[in-house]
């Protein structure tokens, strides 16, 4: 299978360039899915122990990816302890 994609790159080099952008592409889909699986506060892999991991997040922890115009140095918090 690899030498018949490699005997087509050779006969059609237009589709190096279709390759390479569909390669990068799955790459950062797939480095974008393992970071939501480790990172975000929503998801859980240790329900004994921690069975509600967003409530011991501090205000200051940026969880988000990207935001716009929001400093989480200055926020307070807005939640009781539990």
């Amino acid at each position: 299978m690899l030498g018949s994609m490699l005997r087509q790159l050779k006969t059609h080099p237009s589709l190096i360039p279709l390759l390479v952008f569909i390669g990068v592409g799955s790459f950062g889909a797939s480095l974008y899915l393992l970071r939501l699986a480790v990172r975000n506060p929503d998801v859980s892999w240790n329900r004994k122990n921690n069975p509600e991991p967003w409530n011991n997040m501090a205000p200051t922890e940026q969880y988000k990816f990207f935001t716009v115009n929001m400093d989480y140095s200055k926020l307070k918090k807005d939640r009781p302890d539990f």
